[in-house]
């Protein structure tokens, strides 16, 4: 039996509807017989001349159940006794469809050959065609095509093409069969307008509900969404074009990029995608940066990336959601600011390499979520790179760059390697933001005690106040759980009470 896929639906389309041995004036036994894979009851019964064209209430006939068990002798017997090869049942679906739902070569051929229609569609629009690219068998793909499938007709509710859906399940070798018969490259699927959130609080700021473009994918924009390098290669060869982004303005190379193709992306530069494309708002150094991809980095600053290009709009994200999202408050940010707020010391060694300013300060000034989970107006003005390294400057929740969570100790030490570079790049120590705020008030209340140690060894004051009148040991015995061992360290380190 050759059923790999979708077993769930294909006995959907089919429908489940309790058969009798006749229903009115239909005689229904020959399609019990072969619903129930029952070989010797469907000789039987044709060999009594029963109605081959029989149907349940909903148009399932004998053929279509003997294509889902993928019963070739059954189909024969079917065939030669005058079954209609292209009955659809209520949904549109055919035998053939339910063939190329099965990948099952042997039965397409059969039914093809006995006339069956390969561009007969469901209701939604999807043929034989996208359903074979979907299941992924390219001799089914080559037989449909061989025998009048249309390669580029598009399925009702999304626009999308068989070579799109091939893509979209790493097909690479349905879509070299696709491309070898014509098919469209630089076709897009539908565009609709829809309303997001481009933060992952629960409650948002209405400035942060938004309509943007979705859809208007290219082939190549599926292969980078979902990292298909073998086929991104076909499409290119094929004369795909390395650029074209989707209307929201994402090109092939970003979206690579934010969805963690790091090798598809750096193969995109190397094949003279735009290193600094950054129509949606950010560009593949800012994605490569939330991903912690220092090889991607590496990659995208070699090709000419901007190391200073500000990002210029936070991304979608859904709510309270685990998505890699750059939110609102680091909308301005570098990506040096931003690598030294994800930890990232490697990268941030990088971008200083090709030219990154590392005494770049950010100005917060967004919309958050506030106490008793209402939204609150936040202003975090002159947040250096190494107040970022210490963890201020917005929240950096487990959906932004840090999934799964890290434990507490790989966080610490992922922060003292950002604090060791932004202070060897010169950035000063004891420098405050808006609120008075130093990075050491930072790590002292966060209870980094290797951090602190070694800023307060590389001349961090002990005894500079906030707007609160908070010194860093006062921030380290504030909350709901003081940092006792903090606390005892920044004493030994000399501070005065």
């Amino acid at each position: 039996m050759m059923w790999k896929t979708g077993g769930a639906r294909c006995l959907a389309v089919l429908g489940l509807a309790v058969i009798g041995i006749a229903a009115g004036d239909r005689d229904l036994r020959l399609v019990d017989a072969a619903k129930k894979a029952d070989g010797g009851a469907l000789r039987g019964l044709l060999e009594q001349g029963v109605d081959v064209t029989a149907s349940q209430a909903d148009g399932t006939t004998a053929l279509h159940w003997t294509a889902y068990w993928d019963d070739t002798e059954g189909a024969d017997l079917l065939i030669r006794a005058g079954a209609r090869v292209n009955a659809a049942n209520e949904l549109g679906v055919t035998p053939l469809w339910v063939a190329c739902e099965n990948a099952s070569a042997p039965m397409v051929q059969r039914l093809l050959k006995a006339g069956a229609n390969p561009n007969a569609a469901l209701l939604s629009g999807e043929t034989p065609l996208m359903t074979a690219a979907r299941t992924g068998s390219a001799v089914v793909v080559k037989q449909l095509l061989d025998n009048g499938a249309d390669v580029n007709v598009k399925e009702r509710a999304r626009g999308q093409t068989a070579l799109m859906w091939a893509i979209a399940q790493r097909h690479a070798d349905v879509v070299e069969v696709l491309l070898a018969h014509g098919a469209d490259v630089r076709a897009r699927s539908n565009v609709w307008t829809q309303v997001v959130k481009t933060t992952a609080d629960q409650k948002s700021h209405p400035d942060y509900i938004v309509d943007i473009a979705q859809g208007g994918y290219t082939p190549l924009l599926f292969a980078a969404r979902v990292g298909d390098l073998l086929s991104a290669k076909l499409l290119l060869d094929a004369g795909a074009d390395v650029d074209a982004a989707a209307p929201y303005g994402t090109s092939p190379l970003v979206l690579a990029a934010h969805s963690g193709h790091g090798e598809l992306a750096v193969w995109l530069l190397e094949k003279g995608a735009d290193p600094n494309a950054a129509g949606a708002g950010y560009s593949a150094l800012h994605a490569a940066t939330l991903r912690h991809d220092a090889k991607l980095a590496g990659a995208l600053l070699i090709h000419g990336a901007d190391p200073n290009a500000p990002l210029r709009r936070s991304t979608p994200a859904r709510r309270q959601s685990a998505d890699f999202h750059l939110p609102p408050a680091f909308v301005g940010a570098t990506p040096f600011w931003l690598a030294a707020r994800y930890g990232q010391a490697e990268i941030m060694r990088l971008l200083m390499k090709h030219g990154a300013d590392p005494r770049f300060v950010h100005h917060l000034d967004f919309w958050g979520q506030g106490a008793g989970y209402g939204v609150a107006h936040f202003i975090e003005g002159d947040t250096t790179t190494l107040m970022a390294a210490a963890g201020m400057g917005g929240r950096v929740s487990s959906g932004e760059g840090l999934v799964p969570v890290p434990d507490p100790d790989q966080v610490e030490a992922m922060t003292l390697e950002a604090v060791k570079v932004a202070t060897e790049s010169g950035v000063d120590l004891n420098a405050a933001n808006v609120d008075g705020n130093t990075a050491l008030h930072s790590l002292a209340a966060r209870g980094y005690d290797a951090v602190v140690r070694f800023l307060v060894e590389k001349g961090a004051k002990l005894d500079v106040t906030n707007k609160k009148g908070q010194t860093p040991l006062a921030a380290a015995m504030a909350g709901p759980r003081p940092r006792e061992s903090t606390v005892e360290l920044l004493r030994k380190l000399g501070t005065k009470e």
